[in-house]
């Protein structure tokens, strides 16, 4: 759309789409500089709260209670905490490891999709609810927790859809499915978040809502929905991730060749690999932020509306009450910012001179500004472990049903990802 018609396109009558780095900033970033005093660009409640009945979660939160929420959780997303919580991680894809030598070695390929949201979500509901949730252990997404969290995107993006039209009466047969869920799922959460809160304190992701909890700082619906954010953005963005970037290495073997290679040169055993040992794979550093630039696990643009009096994007001024946004995957595809654009080649990141007029600022795969992914440092720690061990134990080669497995996907905000069949067999050298 925006190779055809330009940087800026109108895709409603009060919205605008951006496919202009300059706009990350412009629209998303903190107020200062001449941006300084400026009324902070809203989110769009028709996107971000689809179902009013629900308490407002940190995704939707108008701007005090968003900063309260945001300074609550973020002693559990910090460096330091994170580096307590390794041994809660590496515990967890302990077991992916295991479970994948027992089912591997019957020859059959793996969906490496779902065993990637598995282990996600036990990480993530370990961290957040404080008790195991058993995916990896069952390998399955029917138990409980695994029907919580893995919904179709496309049922969200109906009742958006609907929303934006004016047209609610034709959602109420979604919209009574999505009503008797959510009922389901908030009580499921209501029990796991009560024995979180009578449980002895612990560094985990929620122990800062839960204690202003116990103060009475914040009402229960809103750790519950804020919970329940944490649990499914926490799980589906980094397995998203880790599902594009073993397709892209799997389709790019000269790539899969040399990260393999970086990762057992640098370890002698899984036990070596940690948070600090991989933070120096160099290759494999920049082969996830390609990843992230072909295949953002939140590809299409998130509203904001223009304050009052307007504001001037991208030396153009838009009127107060348009929406604007700025698509992530227009923006990482576009050639005006990338050398050859649909091609993996993770060199870019490394200062190869082929990329040298390559916009590397204009990959922000987890936003920017006041309201940027709290749990980014949470995603790129996970990524980098479960990759790791995945490339130092084991050859992978990927099913031929799966060839063309990136063509044709739909993204409604997150992908709809189909099966990822590999063959995984353990390392031969």
């Amino acid at each position: 759309m925006h190779l055809k018609y330009g940087p800026v396109v109108r895709i409603a009558p009060d919205e605008l789409s951006f496919a202009d780095p300059t706009a990350f900033k412009e629209i998303y970033g903190h107020q200062v500089g001449k941006s300084a005093g400026r009324l902070e660009f809203t989110k769009d409640p028709h996107f971000y709260q689809v179902v009013k009945i629900q308490p407002p979660s940190i995704l939707s939160a108008e701007k005090d209670l968003h900063s309260l929420l945001r300074r609550s959780l973020a002693p559990g997303f910090s460096d330091r905490s994170l580096r307590q919580q390794e041994g809660i991680i590496s515990g967890h894809i302990d077991k992916l490891m295991q479970r994948l030598r027992e089912k591997s070695s019957s020859g059959q390929p793996l969906d490496m999709a779902d065993w990637f949201s598995w282990v996600t979500l036990d990480i993530i509901g370990d961290l957040a609810l404080g008790e195991p949730l058993g995916c990896v252990e069952t390998g399955t997404k029917e138990g409980t927790w695994g029907r919580y969290v893995f919904v179709s995107p496309f049922a969200n993006a109906l009742l958006v859809g609907f929303r934006y039209l004016n047209v609610g009466f034709l959602a109420i047969p979604v919209l009574v499915w999505v009503v008797v869920n959510i009922t389901k799922k908030a009580k499921m959460l209501q029990n796991a978040l009560g024995r979180r809160l009578n449980s002895e304190e612990r560094p985990d992701l929620v122990e800062g809502l839960m204690q202003k909890q116990r103060a009475g700082g914040i009402d229960a619906g809103v750790v519950e929905t804020t919970s329940a954010t944490v649990l499914v953005a926490g799980t589906e963005t980094t397995a998203t991730l880790l599902s594009g970037m073993t397709y892209l290495l799997l389709m790019n073997p000269d790539a899969l060749e040399r990260v393999t290679w970086e990762v057992r040169t640098s370890f002698k055993s899984e036990e070596e690999i940690d948070l600090i040992s991989t933070q120096r794979l160099e290759y494999m550093l920049a082969c996830l932020s390609e990843a992230l630039r072909i295949y953002p696990p939140v590809s299409p643009g998130l509203p904001r509306i223009v304050p009052k009096g307007g504001a001037q994007i991208c030396g153009e001024m838009v009127p107060e009450g348009t929406i604007l946004s700025v698509g992530h995957y227009a923006v990482y595809h576009h050639p005006d910012y990338w050398t050859a654009p649909s091609e993996f080649h993770p060199e870019r990141f490394l200062g190869d001179s082929k990329f040298a007029n390559d916009k590397l600022e204009a990959l922000q795969p987890f936003s920017i500004g006041p309201r940027d992914c709290i749990g980014r440092n949470l995603a790129y720690a996970e990524m980098r472990l479960i990759l790791a061990r995945i490339l130092f134990s084991f050859d992978m080669r990927i099913a031929p049903e799966s060839v063309g497995w990136l063509d044709g996907q739909k993204a409604y905000t997150f992908w709809e990802k189909p099966d990822l069949n590999v063959y995984l067999s353990l390392r031969c050298k």
